[in-house]
């Protein structure tokens, strides 16, 4: 039992290594308009993240993700903003005694 936790381990520590994502080359460069997304639009796309990654699946032309971006100033918009819709399903759903 403890060799098969050991091989379990180490399996699952090396898919999570092959998953972790690259650094992103283009951060504070210019899209094709010229512009470079900020906190507001990180913010925004967070919001719609879910509607983005369904429609995602579909077509080539939606991204999740913006990555002509200012970088951690971005990031942290896209966050809070994916955060709003789900952070508050924990408070609903506790019951009031």
């Amino acid at each position: 039992m403890k060799l098969f936790m050991v091989i379990l381990f180490i399996s699952l520590a090396m898919v999570m290594v092959g998953c972790m994502p690259n650094s992103n080359t283009v951060v504070n460069t210019p899209n094709v308009e010229g512009s470079i997304s900020g906190f507001w639009m990180g913010l925004w796309q967070g919001i719609i993240c879910p509607i983005s990654w369904f429609i995602s699946l579909f077509t080539n032309t939606i991204n999740v993700y913006e990555v002509h971006n200012n970088g951690g100033w971005y990031n942290f918009g896209f966050v809070l903003g994916a955060g709003i819709l789900g952070g508050t399903s924990s408070s609903a759903s506790k019951s009031k005694k």
